[in-house]
């Protein structure tokens, strides 16, 4: 089964020190040695550089950035479906953050049920299953 990998487990992954730092870096070893079946999609990237640059941390975001691109070389493409089934889910789910429920969208048209994930946020969308990376 495919899981879908949340943006905050990159960024955990290439932060500073945290307690979740390790597990988030352990989940993308996985990945990378290929005993984690795993996506993420195009707006995942575009976060991970929005946040780090925001932070001032721009060689640290295009890098991060190239890095998970070439670790996920098929990753999802964001659908005009998509952001269609993304505004419904905001119409339900009004607590929903917008990039929540692009990731949610992406996952369901692509038939995934789980997502790696730290934002406990997604415990309340009901058919997705999500994986703390503890």
């Amino acid at each position: 089964m495919k899981s879908f990998i949340d943006t905050n487990v990159f960024l955990y992954a290439a932060g500073g020190v945290h307690p979740l730092r390790q597990a988030c870096a352990r989940v993308l070893r996985r990945v990378a040695d290929g005993t984690l079946d795993a996506t993420v999609n195009s707006e995942v990237i575009q976060e991970i550089v929005y946040v780090l640059w925001r932070r001032g941390r721009r060689e640290d975001a295009l890098t991060l950035a190239s890095h998970v691109s070439a670790l996920f070389p098929d990753m999802l493409a964001v659908t005009r479906g998509d952001v269609a089934m993304a505004c419904e889910l905001l119409r339900r789910s009004p607590k929903l953050s917008v990039r929540d429920a692009i990731h949610v969208a992406t996952m369901i048209q692509n038939g995934i049920d789980e997502i790696i994930s730290v934002d406990a946020d997604f415990d309340r969308i009901e058919g997705i299953r999500r994986i703390s990376p503890r």
